[in-house]
C-alpha cells in the first residue's frame, strides 16, 4: 500500500530529527574526543617531566621486581618527600612519610618521620635524618630509610612545598577536624572542621613550636592535609582545571614511577585510601655535642617494621 502525503511528511520530519539529534550526539563525542585526547597528552607530558629514576632503577634485578608487583598486586611501600626549596639551597626533606600499600585489603599505613630523628646516614654516620636529602638528595633519602626501618622502599615522590600549596588551591582546598586553636603564618586556626586553602594548608602542616608534642604534633596535622588531599583529588570532577593541576603537578614533583606504573597504581591501589592507618615513632630529645635530635630506640624501630610487614602480607 503506497504511503500517503501525510506518513511521508511525518517520515520526513522523524528522519530530521534523527539527523538533528544524530549530529549533536557526534559534536559531543568529537569535543569529548578531542579533550580526552588533550587530556593523555598533557598527562604524557606531565609524567614525563616529573619521571626522575634513581640510579638504582638501572639494575635489572629492579625492574623484575617491579614487575612482579604490579603483575600479581603485591603490596608496596612509597616514600614521600616534601622539600623546601630556596635558590642556590637544595633544601632538607623537612616532611618525611612512609606509604605502605595493600591492594588486597585496600588499606595503607602512613609513617610520619620526624625530621630530626637519629640515624645513621650511609657515607655520613649518625646524624638528623633529614640530612640525608641534603647530603645525596633522593637517592640518600630513600638509602637511609630503607636501612633505618629494615624496609624495601619501592618508589619515591618528592614535592617541593610551594607547589604543595599550588595544589590545595587547584582542587578548591581541603577540609579537616583541628583539635588544636593556635596561630600560623598570620593565619589563626579554631577547633572543629575547618577549610583550608593552599596557603592555609602549607602554615597548618608547618607549626610545631606551639604544639606540645612538637614535631610529632606536626607530623598528625601533615597526615591529615595529605589524606584530606588524596581524598579531594580522588573525587575531583572540574575538567576547566586539569591543565592547570596537571602544570602545577609537572613543575613541583618528581617520582621513580613511570607512565605504566602509574596507570596501574591508580587502577589497583587507589584504594588503599580509605582506610589508613597511622603509626607513629616513639622517642625522645637529646642534646649531643650541642644539637638536638630525637632519639628513637632500636625496639621502637623494630616495632614499627614488623607492624608493616604484617601489614604488607595480610590477605
Amino acid at each position: 500500500m503506497a504511503e500517503s502525503r501525510v506518513e511521508k511528511k511525518q517520515g520526513k520530519k522523524k528522519r530530521k530529527w534523527l539527523y538533528w539529534v544524530g549530529g549533536i550526539i557526534l559534536g559531543i563525542l568529537l569535543i569529548g574526543g578531542g579533550f580526552l585526547s588533550y587530556v593523555y597528552d598533557k598527562i604524557g607530558d606531565t609524567v614525563s617531566s616529573m619521571h626522575d629514576p634513581l640510579e638504582r632503577d638501572n639494575d635489572p634485578n629492579r625492574q623484575k621486581e617491579i614487575e612482579s608487583i604490579f603483575k600479581d598486586k603485591k603490596s608496596m611501600n612509597v616514600l614521600l618527600l616534601g622539600v623546601d626549596q630556596r635558590a642556590g639551597d637544595k633544601g632538607r626533606s623537612d616532611t618525611m612519610i612512609l606509604l605502605s600499600l595493600n591492594p588486597h585489603t585496600d588499606s595503607m599505613i602512613m609513617l610520619s618521620i620526624p625530621r630530626d630523628t637519629y640515624v645513621n646516614i650511609p657515607g655520613r654516620g649518625m646524624d638528623k635524618i633529614n640530612h640525608a636529602y641534603a647530603f645525596g638528595d633522593v637517592e640518600l633519602s630513600v638509602q637511609t630509610v630503607e636501612e633505618a626501618f629494615d624496609l624495601p622502599i619501592h618508589f619515591y615522590s618528592r614535592v617541593n612545598m610551594e607547589g604543595f600549596q599550588q595544589g590545595i588551591d587547584a582542587i578548591g582546598g581541603v577540609t579537616i577536624n583541628n583539635e588544636q586553636q593556635f596561630s600560623q603564618g598570620g593565619t589563626n586556626f579554631s577547633e572543629g572542621q575547618i577549610h583550608l586553602n593552599g596557603k592555609e594548608a602549607l602554615d597548618y602542616i608547618r607549626m610545631r613550636k606551639n604544639d606540645p608534642r612538637g614535631d610529632l604534633g606536626r607530623n598528625e596535622r601533615q597526615r591529615k592535609v595529605i589524606t584530606a588531599s588524596l581524598n579531594e583529588a580522588a573525587s575531583f570532577s572540574s575538567i576547566t582545571k586539569v591543565g592547570e593541576i596537571l602544570n602545577i603537578v609537572g613543575g613541583n614533583v618528581k617520582t621513580d614511577l613511570n607512565m605504566g606504573n602509574m596507570q596501574n597504581l591508580f587502577t589497583n591501589y587507589l584504594g588503599t585510601r580509605n582506610n589508613i592507618k597511622t603509626l607513629e615513632l616513639n622517642g625522645s630529645g637529646q642534646t649531643i655535642g650541642g644539637v638536638w635530635y630525637y632519639i628513637v630506640p632500636d625496639s621502637e624501630f623494630e616495632r614499627v617494621t614488623t607492624e608493616i610487614n604484617n601489614h604488607m602480607e595480610e590477605k
